[in-house]
């Protein structure tokens, strides 16, 4: 792990260490782009009973678009205030996101738990519907708005000017929370996307964000 820790601080150093979101974003993007697009791609469809028993509420549309805001600003948060953490969010960050983009190319999935029709008609509903012809109902797990609300959280509690503000760092477990209720709730993902997204950072949390020996303060976890 010294190695690891002395090749962030490295790039924390650099003054030109913001490029990495954008250099990551130049690539994940059309990544993405093209995954969305393929036609003609046998597509696993991905299901668990239990999904069938969760109902469908459109007034999570409000922190599953919040997840947008959320996950960018604290990086950017960090990146002013606290350069090693920001570092290591983004690379946790990029971690996962990787790792979705070469599942989903490997093995191309979708899910059919959309409403065909929306049950109630409001302003959350004309969102969600919105939101849906947009998303398409593909390239599911592990899912990245549940994996980077979770990086977003970390990274927050992680922050040398945030970890000790109780309220802070409670107030982003409420949304880090809720934004991966949404995902459910909203059916844009199976409990098992949501599952394998939990599993995937819980596995690369300790290559991130492990304990330097020379830090003596206390770290709010998870």
């Amino acid at each position: 792990m010294s190695r690891l820790n002395d090749f962030f601080k490295k790039i924390s150093n650099n003054k030109f260490s913001l490029l990495l979101v954008l250099v990551y974003a130049a690539i994940y993007l059309p990544s993405f782009f093209v995954l969305e697009i393929q036609k003609n791609v046998d597509r696993h469809v991905i299901h668990m009973t239990l999904d069938d028993y969760i109902p469908f509420c459109e007034y999570f549309i409000i922190p599953y678009l919040i997840w947008f805001v959320y996950m960018i600003a604290s990086v950017i948060y960090s990146y002013f205030t606290d350069k090693i953490n920001y570092v290591r969010s983004f690379f946790y960050m990029a971690t996962g996101m990787t790792i979705f983009i070469i599942v989903s190319f490997i093995f191309p999935n979708c899910h059919e738990l959309r409403p065909e029709v929306m049950p109630r008609n409001n302003i959350f509903s004309i969102a969600v519907s919105m939101l849906h012809e947009t998303d398409t109902p593909s390239n599911l797990f592990p899912s990245i708005h549940v994996y980077n609300s979770i990086a977003a959280h970390i990274s927050m509690i992680n922050n040398k000017k945030v970890k000790k503000n109780r309220r802070i760092c409670n107030l982003s477990l409420i949304i880090c929370i809720s934004i991966i209720l949404s995902t459910i709730f909203l059916k844009q993902h199976s409990l098992f996307d949501v599952i394998t997204a939990l599993i995937l950072a819980a596995i690369i949390y300790p290559f991130c964000f492990f304990e330097q020996p020379e830090e003596t303060s206390e770290t709010v976890t998870v």
